[in-house]
């Protein structure tokens, strides 16, 4: 087990030796996987779907919030897939870690809008249409206090919608700087693509901000 190549691995693989391995040293004490090889699974795993919590956490807008604290709040979400990851109950790994990092993070959301008893309209998740799913912020507080995320409602055509309904009020600069954020790019990247300077992209967010909420 230690000689396990983590890259030449399915995620589904990865977890199931992490799991299984996990139980034996429960039951017989065995410790045959050094805990280095467990960290380097984890770290793995982590690094691989730490592209999809940035473009979560770029797509999520929060009234006072910080792009950069979604982020932990996904990556909390992707360190639970791993720990609570069935392959009996769930379709695949990967999908099972995107609705749980979608669920961290909304619930993130929902929580600073309890501190701040702001409006629910002070939240807007957008997505690429070309993406699986969609998790609406209801469905998910719905599921809220059910262990299971598979459990949870997806609601993709209500994503839609919204994206749809802020696309026709966004100019087209405003278009391409929500584009590149759907990428996972970062403000001062997203300057860089288009040759402007990032007080221009953070305006332009700023207004996306506005008329998302109007």
């Amino acid at each position: 087990m230690a000689d396990l190549n983590v890259t030449g691995c399915s995620d589904e693989e990865l977890i199931a030796a992490l799991r299984g391995q996990e139980e034996k040293a429960d039951i017989q004490g065995d410790t045959s996987m050094p805990y280095g090889k467990k960290d380097e699974i984890q770290e793995y795993i982590l690094g691989k779907y730490k592209p999809l919590v940035r473009k979560r956490a770029n797509a999520l807008y929060l009234i006072g919030g910080d792009t950069d604290d979604l982020i932990q709040e996904g990556m909390i979400g992707l360190f639970k897939a791993i720990r609570d990851f069935n392959p009996d109950k769930d379709s695949s790994f990967s999908h099972f870690a995107r609705i749980c990092v979608e669920r961290q993070m909304y619930t993130a959301i929902e929580a600073s809008r309890r501190m701040k008893h702001a409006p629910l309209n002070s939240y807007i998740s957008l997505y690429d249409d070309s993406d699986e799913e969609g998790m609406a912020l209801a469905d998910v507080l719905k599921g809220e206090e059910d262990e299971n995320p598979e459990n949870l409602l997806i609601d993709r055509e209500s994503v839609r919608q919204r994206l749809n309904a802020l696309s026709e009020k966004l100019s087209k600069m405003e278009k391409q700087v929500f584009d590149y954020m759907l990428k996972g790019l970062n403000y001062r990247q997203i300057a860089e693509k288009m040759g402007k300077s990032p007080k221009a992209i953070d305006n332009a967010i700023q207004r996306m901000k506005g008329k998302a909420e109007g």
